[in-house]
């Protein structure tokens, strides 16, 4: 019987190749914040124009839409309540 010992295969990595990608990647992920940023600089810088510009501020819209869906639901719970104390 013949019996041979087979070593553990052993893996050979080009640790240049490896390092290059490394910094490649770290580059590439460096250059994508730096896009995100600005990108999200841009978006910010409109929104705060946009409202700038702004007839009447988001905050007094909003008081405004407010107080007009409290005058539509109370204005409904009375003609509600009308006609239903009108059938009976």
């Amino acid at each position: 019987m013949n019996h041979h010992h087979h070593s553990p295969r052993t893996i050979e990595i080009n640790t240049r190749l490896v390092t290059t990608g490394v910094v490649l990647t770290a580059a590439g992920a460096m250059v994508a914040w730096a896009g995100m940023a600005i990108a999200a600089s841009a978006v910010v810088a409109a929104g705060r124009r946009m409202i700038r510009e702004m007839d009447v501020p988001p905050a007094q819209q909003a008081a405004m839409k407010l107080r007009q869906a409290k005058e539509a639901s109370r204005a409904g719970m009375e003609a509600w309540h009308s006609t239903s104390d009108a059938h009976n």
